[in-house]
This record gives C-alpha cells, sequence and structure tokens, in this order.
C-alpha cells in the first residue's frame, strides 16, 4: 500500500525549509513533495492546474505566500494572485482529491485595535493590502474547501531566509545603536515550532481527527519588536544599544496593527500541539544558527 503523498509550497521559505528537516523523521509513515516556482507557480493558474493533473497528493500544505507586506502595496497584482487566487485553487483541487488542505495566514488580518488575544473567530479587519489578500485567500479556502485547516501565524522567523532576528543580528554588527518599534505588540513564532505544529495536526487529521477551520499559531508570551530585539541583543551579547521608538517615529508605505496577539487556545486544544515559550525557541534558533 503506498504511503501518503504530502505537497508542500514555497520549499525555500523559512517554513517550507523547517518542514524539509522535519521530513525524515516521518518517511516512514509518509511520502513528501517539496516543490518551488519552478515546478508550481503560483502566479499562473494554468501551472497549478498542470500541476494537479499529474499529482494527486493526500496532504498539500501551503507555505508559499507574498510575504513582502510594503511591497504589497504596490506590486498589487501579484500579492493577490499568490495570497488570495492561487490560494482558493490549491484548495479546490485539493477538495477534488480528498486531500487535507493546510494553508498560512496571518495575524495581519486584524486591525490592531484589539486590547486582549484575537480570536480565530474574531471579524477580520486588515490595515494594509497583504493582509487584505491573506483575509481574501482564507474566504477563497474555505468557500472552496470548507475542511481547509487555516493557521495564523506572527512575526515568524528561523535561520532560513529574510526575517527580524537574521536583520537584527545583522544590524547589531553593523552598528553602535539601533531605533526599534516598542508599540506594536503581539507574538513571534520561530518557523521550526509551526512545522512541528503542522507535522502534529497532519498526522492527527489522517489519524481521523475531525477539526477543521480557522486556528491560531504562535510562540506563547506577549512582547514588542522593541522587547525582541533587546532579547536578541543580550543572548547574542551585543554591544549595540537598542532604543525604543513609536510608530510615528518609524513611518512605513504599509500601516501595521498595533496590537495583533492571537490566543492559541483552540489549537492547542483541538489538535493537542505544542506552544513553546518565545523567549525558550529564540535561544534554541539562535544556538542552532551559529
Amino acid at each position: 500500500m503506498s504511503k501518503p503523498l504530502i505537497v508542500v509550497t514555497g520549499k525555500n521559505g523559512q517554513l517550507g525549509s523547517e518542514l524539509e528537516i522535519l521530513a525524515p523523521a516521518f518517511e516512514v509513515q509518509y511520502d513528501f513533495l517539496f516543490v518551488d516556482r519552478s515546478q508550481l507557480d503560483l502566479l499562473s493558474n494554468e501551472s497549478i492546474d498542470n500541476f494537479f493533473s499529474v499529482h494527486k497528493p493526500s496532504v498539500v500544505i501551503n507555505c508559499a505566500a507574498y510575504t513582502a507586506v510594503d511591497k504589497a502595496e504596490t506590486d498589487r497584482e501579484a500579492a493577490f494572485q499568490i495570497n488570495a487566487t492561487a490560494v482558493g485553487k490549491l484548495a479546490a483541487h485539493s477538495a477534488a482529491l480528498d486531500a487535507l488542505f493546510i494553508t498560512i495566514s496571518t495575524d495581519y488580518v486584524f486591525n490592531g485595535n484589539g486590547t486582549s488575544p484575537y480570536l480565530p473567530s474574531d471579524t477580520t479587519d486588515p490595515i494594509n493590502y497583504y493582509g487584505a489578500t491573506k483575509a481574501e485567500g482564507e474566504n477563497f479556502a474555505l468557500a472552496n474547501n470548507p475542511e481547509s485547516i487555516i493557521i495564523r501565524t506572527s512575526w515568524v522567523y528561523s535561520r532560513f531566509g529574510n526575517n527580524f532576528v537574521k536583520t537584527m543580528i545583522r544590524l547589531m554588527g553593523e552598528r553602535p545603536s539601533l531605533n526599534v518599534v516598542g508599540d506594536q505588540i503581539g507574538a513571534p513564532t520561530y518557523a521550526a515550532d509551526l512545522a512541528a505544529a503542522i507535522m502534529h495536526i497532519v498526522a492527527q487529521k489522517i489519524a481521523g481527527n475531525k477539526h477543521s477551520g480557522i486556528y491560531h499559531f504562535s510562540n506563547s508570551g506577549a512582547i514588542s519588536w522593541y522587547d525582541f530585539a533587546v532579547a536578541i541583543g543580550e543572548m547574542t551579547n551585543t554591544a549595540c544599544s537598542i532604543n525604543r521608538i513609536s510608530s510615528i517615529e518609524f513611518p512605513t508605505p504599509a500601516k501595521r496593527p498595533h496590537y495583533s496577539l492571537m490566543s492559541c487556545e483552540s489549537i492547542i486544544y483541538d489538535f493537542g500541539v505544542d506552544q513553546p515559550a518565545w523567549k525558550h525557541s529564540l535561544r534554541l534558533c539562535l544556538t542552532t544558527s551559529r
């Protein structure tokens, strides 16, 4: 009997890379196919259709995304195609194959005016175009495949790709001081922890777990970008001083929500995933990266 095939899009991104590292631990249970744009181009609906005419996965994990938040304000067509239209098509193809579809969304679907952790059921109200495309991607996924699992996450980092942690380490090595925004509150997510959570969910679903819908996942804790930078500096023994500034002092083309902390209770309750503390995971990432 053949093993279930798991297709992972966005193989070169942070999450895709972490899933590829995890894959050998699951090779007894599953076959994996990690794909990048050369094999599955989400900018092309024809490429998506052609891919699924050849491959018949049991699980599709969509890690591909247009993540350039500021660039999305002007590069709207590409951002919408990748984050919304293509997600809907992947969901539809998964539904046609009776395959599990998991896709990743973002805390930026919220407006940031909240004062307590957002629930998966809370109304979305994005304040930038990137967030709007991700919210539409959620809608398209659920419309085309009601059994989709959508995982909103936040402030993702890893040893791979471009992210806040790697940027801070580089800048701390180049400058005597840094200004970092201190009035945007959320939670970081170590991509390796998210990858582990996803594989746990896959195993649960294949074993018969009936839950689906929208979930939240991040590391536990509530911090600002300033707090995050200070912790990075402390763990890397930097001599660079970190200064707290306001969002007004650091304008960006795309607005960021001031508060985007998300409640992860439902994903823990429904699937039993682990949610490590943010400082523990940051230290682990920095240790692994050296």
